[in-house]
């Protein structure tokens, strides 16, 4: 090959991977992607060029205001939020057949493709640990590495942790609560208080809460969490009652980082048990937090997750 014609190969290459770096760029700013069943609603914020980090909310239902304070991973990367069908900012649904795990990995999937996005990192909190494995078991190509905070990965082993939690709080909020798990009628008000009071032990310790919370209070899809979790989070009736990951743990081939609170319902010894089942995985428990770690101790969760990042970065 001539001068000339190298010359004309490199430049051409060099268009091309201009060309190719401008097709994956992320661009910051909000919007709606078609999916099954409606549109869903996503943000992207951050700066830099490093790994984006796709956001997973709980619930399910539960929209991903709550998020907010992750906005702070976006000071190298981009931060990709959004709200899964039937609550929040995106479309709502009655349709019980889109309630599924399997669509809510598509709609993920989807809206990977519409973003253009070719290597990301997943992070998953509550009923999102639950779509990341399934996700991740589904479509690991592009995964650089997985954070699963307050993880629910066994619906039993979750009412197990629930159940020892219970056992915590004074001994007429027990007789309540186990009342009302096991169908007995009791007094709503009572019922609320206790509800409430296990509320402020175990999820959101830090009061009062945020405003962004106070958000996704209001826009929850309760349909969607009735339908596939139940009637309160220490105990599951839904769609979701047999649901049980732990054999497939072993599968994750990538970095992994298991973090929840303290006082978590997704208990310090719990995320241990799914470590051991998981290669190359790391536990961090954030002190003096419950479930919602983001609200209760926003600055060492950050910190916990970027240390996480930066190590599989740097290697």
């Amino acid at each position: 090959m001539n001068r000339a014609k190298k010359t004309l190969t490199f430049v051409t290459m060099l268009i091309l991977g201009i060309s190719c770096n401008r097709q994956k760029e992320i661009k910051n700013g909000e919007g709606f992607v078609d999916v099954t069943g409606g549109k869903i609603w996503y943000r992207v914020t951050g700066q830099g060029n490093k790994s984006p980090i796709l956001l997973l909310h709980g619930g399910p239902g539960y929209p991903s205001y709550y998020l907010k304070p992750l906005s702070a991973l976006g000071k190298d990367r981009r931060v990709i939020t959004f709200d899964q069908l039937g609550c929040g900012r995106s479309d709502k649904i009655g349709d019980t057949t889109l309630m599924t795990i399997d669509n809510y990995v598509d709609q993920v999937n989807k809206l990977l493709n519409f973003l253009r996005v070719d290597d990301f990192y997943l992070y998953g909190h509550s009923w999102g640990t639950m779509l990341g494995v399934d996700y991740y078991l589904k479509f690991p190509q592009k995964i650089k590495g997985l954070i699963l905070a307050s993880p629910c990965l066994n619906a039993r082993m979750w009412e197990s942790d629930s159940d020892s939690l219970i056992s915590k709080l004074p001994d007429s909020l027990q007789v309540v609560l186990r009342k009302n798990i096991k169908g007995i009628q009791v007094d709503s008000g009572t019922l609320a208080n206790a509800v409430n009071t296990y509320w402020a032990s175990f999820y959101t310790r830090k009061q009062p809460t945020s405003a962004d919370f106070d958000s996704t209070a209001s826009q929850v899809g309760l349909n969607i969490y009735q339908y596939m979790w139940g009637e309160n989070d220490f105990f599951v009736v839904g769609t979701l009652k047999n649901y049980d990951r732990t054999k497939d743990l072993s599968a994750i081939k990538i970095p992994t980082l298991y973090i929840g609170g303290e006082y978590d319902p997704a208990r310090p010894t719990t995320l241990k048990y799914y470590q051991g089942l998981t290669p190359n995985s790391e536990v961090v428990v954030i002190k003096n937090a419950g479930h919602v770690t983001m609200h209760d101790n926003a600055e060492d969760n950050v910190k916990a997750i970027s240390d996480f990042l930066n190590s599989i970065e740097k290697k």
